[in-house]
């Protein structure tokens, strides 16, 4: 029996969009519109990383987490995560992954426990990654609440981005939220 967190599933359904015109922190936008590997860079910053899975099941895609390669309805495995760099909750990530593309080799994606998906992804030779949307979470979102759960330090709004992936024809989405206290927020990790 998979055991999940209380709150599973976070969700974050918001408002995403491009990040052209918005007015953020030049390190804060660096993190947000990094196309490379978080989960390479935050192993950068810290002794020890490590995944903790709050959960994951199958379920319809929520029309507002639904995008051109992801479609309303379609049955995805929904897979949420913290990701802590020693002991320090950084970000929260939840993925989309639709069954149709848990086929051949991307069937060990439904399989990762407490394994970076980045890591994987980031390994495979026929990955592309589409835009970056970014969205911010306020108070009141659950993502906001989630965070809340932990001794953070108090921030009045969150961001994150999301993309999907391509690995040959099989979609995934990826959507990132940096917790309060992350490096993102800090103006010395801007590298």
């Amino acid at each position: 029996m998979q055991h999940h967190h209380s709150l599973f599933p976070v969700n974050l359904q918001a408002q995403w969009h491009k990040a052209e015109g918005v007015e953020l922190e030049p390190s804060l936008l660096n993190w947000l519109l990094d196309a490379n590997s978080l989960t390479a860079r935050l192993k950068s910053h810290c002794q020890q990383f490590r995944v903790q899975l709050l959960g994951q099941k199958v379920e319809p895609c929520h029309p507002k987490e639904a995008n051109q390669d992801i479609y309303s309805g379609e049955e995805v495995l929904v897979r949420e995560v913290l990701l802590f760099c020693d002991d320090n909750p950084q970000v929260f990530a939840r993925s989309l992954i639709p069954l149709r593309s848990l086929t051949g080799n991307e069937r060990q994606l439904a399989e990762l426990g407490e394994q970076s998906l980045g890591q994987v992804l980031f390994n495979s030779p026929n990955l592309f990654r589409k835009d970056i949307e970014i969205a911010s979470f306020s108070d009141n979102s659950t993502v906001f609440k989630f965070a809340s759960t932990y001794v953070l330090p108090e921030l009045k709004q969150l961001w994150g981005r999301r993309s999907v992936f391509m690995l040959g024809e099989k979609p995934l989405m990826v959507a990132e939220v940096f917790l309060p206290g992350a490096y993102a927020y800090s103006q010395e990790s801007n590298q």
